[in-house]
């Protein structure tokens, strides 16, 4: 496995930040941090992406000292098939152009996401990392839960519930 330069959309919660975290682990750099905030209102009921507590976001960014690219979104599923096809005002096409930003001012190489086991995100960010010539890391990629949680105890990850 080759170190690369990785981009990572974190939403605020505890597997995008384990996600980062067995990246780092498995010997890549993050450069940068992406995130997608709702445009109108503080929270979403969006099929991709979990905007509850994306304020904290931008604390990440500045813990890690990584710059933090950030764009709005309306969160509106256009497509909602499983296998996703590039529909016009689709909230994946949001995230397709926050990452081709990102792509271009700093360069990276691979997308990093905290997916455990929606199938429906988890194709949609392969989908547009194909798009943009960018490989997309899920570590945490059908992990089964309990050892997973278990395991990001142990490693130190202290989640709160923000909303039930």
């Amino acid at each position: 496995l080759l170190p690369v330069s990785l981009l990572t959309p974190p939403s605020g919660g505890k597997d995008s930040c384990y996600g980062m975290m067995q990246c780092v682990s498995a010997g890549h750099q993050v450069v940068a941090l992406a995130n997608l905030q709702p445009a109108v209102k503080d929270e979403l009921d969006s099929y991709m992406f979990q905007t509850v507590g994306h304020e904290g976001v931008a604390l990440y960014a500045a813990a890690m000292g990584l710059p933090l690219y950030q764009e709005h979104t309306q969160g509106e599923a256009i497509d909602k098939a499983l296998v996703y096809r590039a529909a016009e005002g689709d909230e994946v096409e949001d995230l397709f152009r926050l990452l081709r930003r990102v792509k271009e001012e700093v360069g990276v190489e691979a997308v990093c996401s905290g997916a455990v086991l929606s199938d429906y995100q988890r194709l949609r960010v392969e989908n547009v990392c194909a798009r943009l010539g960018l490989v997309s890391l899920g570590y945490l990629w059908r992990r089964e839960q309990d050892s997973l949680l278990r395991e990001m105890m142990a490693a130190g990850v202290q989640a709160v519930v923000i909303k039930a």
